[in-house]
């Protein structure tokens, strides 16, 4: 446990550098739609902020012939254009790149939809901004874009790892943090999925609101411990942990909702990103680990810290433990205002 204070001393104090907008998964969007034998409807969004948006462009190859000039229009957060277009093998084999891409470092996720009921769902990367549209394509395309989408929401997601780390601090190792996390699992599973295909509604601003309030709880939730306290929080930490993992799902799929999910390949895209999820989150506890163990190796060769025992019969490094647990919370609790003030903004 002495190890795992000063790592998180030294995560949370960094923590206050890092981008607030801890769901902030805004890719560039390309939509290709069939509406006739040789006629698609594009639509191409990118991230924008007031009047700025991302210099990125689509280009087709020389087989594929603008029907109409685009029209564009700026709203919630985007830039988005539209045309029509023709080619006349059906867009089999063409040539499509994403102008800028790979000066930047965002992606571009493409989906397009034949009339007879063929999907091809597709990523691109900033070292690889074209594809090459197929005759035809496979679930394997669709799973691996969702699998990685999910893997990168939940390393960037700053606020989830925040509270994984402090239900780490809270609860330390063993069957009972391995019972916390699958919790913690089950519950983020079981909203994501409701919200994705649309059996929960919930407005986005207060879900992000509440997930830093859920941070602030396990913080206060490490102090009562250190104090020597029994709540239910420190007695049933999986029951914290399932309660606010409800509200983590909401939040993972404020992000799915961003990014969009093929009609054709609802279950498996889902499955998919939320797979994705569960195996960045368990990259990150390894990785929190095998620092720790690393850690132990080191303070073998330093002098012994102090501890001291708190009446729970919790051991803490005193210099450390404490101011720990009050970062976690400090960092959450900025996290709450400004996300209500955003709210209260409108």
């Amino acid at each position: 446990m002495k190890h795992l204070s000063a790592l998180l001393l030294l995560i949370v104090t960094l923590l206050p550098a890092l981008p607030l907008t801890a769901h902030e998964l805004r890719p560039a969007y390309l939509q290709i739609e069939q509406t006739a034998a040789s006629e698609f409807a594009v639509s191409w969004r990118v991230p924008a902020r007031g009047e700025m948006r991302l210099s990125l462009n689509v280009r087709f190859d020389n087989s594929v012939t603008s029907l109409s000039p685009p029209q564009a229009v700026i709203a919630n957060g985007f830039y988005t254009e539209t045309w029509k277009i023709r080619q006349e093998r059906a867009l089999a084999g063409t040539s499509v790149t994403i102008d800028g891409l790979d000066q930047t470092m965002t992606d571009t996720l493409v989906r397009i939809s034949w009339l007879d009921g063929r999907k091809q769902v597709l990523r691109l990367l900033p070292q690889r901004p074209q594809f090459t549209v197929q005759a035809r394509a496979g679930s394997a395309q669709v799973a691996q874009t969702y699998f990685v989408l999910g893997v990168e929401h939940i390393l960037q997601g700053i606020d989830h790892l925040l509270f994984v780390l402090a239900l780490i601090l809270l609860v330390g190792s063993g069957c009972q943090l391995l019972g916390t996390i699958t919790a913690f699992t089950l519950a983020h599973s079981i909203t994501l999925a409701a919200a994705a295909l649309g059996l929960v509604q919930v407005p986005q601003a207060p879900v992000e609101a509440v997930i830093a309030l859920s941070i602030v709880f396990v913080a206060a939730e490490i102090v009562h411990k250190l104090r020597g306290r029994r709540t239910l929080g420190i007695r049933k930490p999986w029951l914290v942990a399932f309660a606010f993992g409800l509200l983590h799902g909401l939040g993972f799929a404020g992000a799915l909702a961003q990014i969009g999910v093929p009609q054709h390949a609802i279950p498996l895209s889902l499955a998919m990103f939320n797979v994705g999820v569960e195996a960045g989150q368990l990259l990150f506890i390894a990785s929190v680990f095998a620092l720790l163990a690393l850690a132990g190796r080191v303070s073998r060769h330093l002098p012994r810290w102090r501890h001291r025992q708190s009446a729970s019969g919790y051991p803490v490094a005193s210099a450390v433990a404490w101011p720990s647990a009050y970062l976690v919370g400090a960092v959450a609790t900025y996290w709450v205002i400004v996300r209500c003030v955003a709210i209260a903004a409108g």
